[in-house]
């Protein structure tokens, strides 16, 4: 058992690979694609003409399907189908498949599907040799990216395909791709049960992708025969030590037994007693855990999912929500994200979104960075938290970072004035005769330490771009600021 079990699951191909759908009909998700006279069934069947020749971009996360939808549309179509990937290939090979496509065309009158995987890794004079051949219907491109066409695909590319977005698989799409990979003869052959624990476990962890999830399966089917064939042994060992004890009691029956045989006749004496089948490996939740050590996060430091995560956390810290905040954290830490990455985000936090209302949140980012800086990981992650939770918590205002984009607004649309002669430089020679420095009061001969004296200049005279709120620090500040305000500028 334990033999058949390790060939069925030793091949060179994983199983991801061996449950790859050859037809759109086996295709799981995805469904708003799929529809009747979609561009992709188009590909798929012998449509011929400009409905069958469009060229499309398919985006989406890893696992939901990209080179699946390709390698299926070359099973079902009649046309020449030529496979490409980013990573090895370049414009040499591009320009080959181009000369390759245009003569099969000329001669057979056959057209050519170039499935271009992981385009957003083609710079972009790479990108441009595409150009000739997707303009003209030398080829039909089917790009696939996990970034955002947007960014990493040239415009004139993306002028002439049609954008289409893959999404993650529900966790229904999920479960017939992991039943389907339990039964079918391509899969694990119906050789073991899955438990619906484990089943469940599977599709939470694989987040979304198919890929994840068959390769979890196989892990855990591994796991699953191990731990049989392991308990097998075991049970034979104690089964011939029992044998062995009882062995001179069977000997002493075996004439007996022979009589009776004798008695019973030829016929059922004959008749082979058939052995017992072995009992199918059970995949439990426990081998799915043993087998994936941690929750398969999708999260690509170059792709939307960075962005993405980034953005919850910054708005979940900004919202005060102090459990969503540290839900990202964990999310960005295990995925590996820089820490230093993590630890820049929170000090502009600090500063953007509580101020004043908290200076203190920025001496906690400051040090939390330092710390991580001189710590390093995981211990670093303490720091991190310590700092997010702070900021989370911490009373909110983003008076100061608005009042610097609306004294920005005006330098911009070029109010600035001239500088009051005053304020102006009187170190060098000559800037007296100027009248540089002229009655210009200073602050600490008054007893106040504050007096009433013009700074800005002429044309922004009473200008107000600091207006702090009542949260926290920031009312005793705003107190005090009404107080300055009147003495500096002699106003109520």
């Amino acid at each position: 058992m334990a033999q058949a079990q390790t060939g069925l699951l030793s091949g060179a191909t994983p199983l991801a690979v061996r449950m790859r759908p050859t037809s759109l009909d086996e295709v799981a998700g995805q469904r708003h694609l799929l529809t009747p006279g979609s561009p992709l069934v188009n590909l798929a069947s012998d449509v011929t003409g400009e409905q069958g020749s469009v060229s499309v971009i398919l985006w989406g996360p890893p696992g939901t399907g990209k080179t699946t939808l390709a390698q299926a549309i070359a099973h079902s179509s009649g046309r020449r189908f030529v496979e490409l990937s980013a990573v090895t290939a370049g414009v040499r090979d591009v320009r080959r498949v181009m000369e390759e496509a245009m003569t099969t065309r000329d001669l057979y009158g056959q057209s050519t599907v170039l499935f271009l995987d992981e385009i957003h890794r083609f710079t972009k004079a790479q990108q441009d040799a595409l150009l000739p051949g997707v303009e003209n219907g030398w080829v039909i491109l089917v790009a696939a990216t996990t970034e955002n066409p947007s960014f990493s695909v040239v415009s004139p590319l993306l002028s002439r395909s049609l954008l289409l977005t893959l999404q993650p698989l529900s966790d229904d799409d999920l479960g017939v791709v992991v039943d389907r990979a339990v039964a079918d003869p391509r899969g694990l052959g119906g050789r073991f049960e899955l438990e619906a624990e484990a089943r469940a476990t599977l599709i939470r962890l694989a987040s979304g992708d198919a890929r994840r999830a068959l390769t979890a399966l196989e892990a855990a089917a591994v796991t699953a025969a191990s731990m049989s064939a392991a308990a097998a042994e075991t049970g034979e060992a104690e089964t011939d030590e029992a044998g062995d004890e009882g062995a001179g009691d069977e000997s002493a029956g075996d004439e007996s037994a022979g009589d009776e045989g004798a008695e019973t006749g030829d016929e059922d004496a004959a008749e082979p007693t058939a052995p017992p089948e072995p009992d199918k490996p059970v995949i439990t939740a426990e081998h799915v855990a043993l087998a994936v050590d941690r929750a398969l996060l999708r999260y690509d430091r170059n792709g939307d999912e960075h962005y993405d995560v980034i953005s919850a956390f910054i708005k979940s810290v900004r919202g005060s929500d102090v459990d969503a905040s540290l839900h990202y954290l964990a999310r960005m830490i295990e995925a590996g994200e820089d820490p230093r990455f993590i630890a820049r985000r929170i000090i502009v936090l600090a500063s953007e979104d509580i101020g004043m209302a908290d200076p203190q949140a920025l001496l906690v980012a400051v040090a939390a960075a330092d710390a991580v800086q001189y710590i390093g990981m995981p211990e670093g992650r303490i720091s991190l938290a310590q700092a997010v939770v702070h900021l989370a918590t911490a009373p909110k205002s983003n008076a100061a970072y608005m009042a610097l984009d609306a004294a920005i607004a005006d330098v911009r649309a070029g109010r600035i004035g001239r500088i009051p002669k005053h304020l102006r430089d009187a170190h060098y020679p000559g800037a007296k005769r100027l009248g540089h420095g002229k009655g210009y009061q200073y602050p600490h001969d008054d007893a106040l330490g504050v007096l009433r004296q013009q700074y800005a200049p002429d044309e922004l005279a009473g200008a107000v771009y600091y207006r702090p709120t009542e949260h926290g620090n920031e009312r005793d500040v705003s107190a005090r600021l009404a107080k300055l305000r009147r003495i500096v500028r002699g106003v109520e």
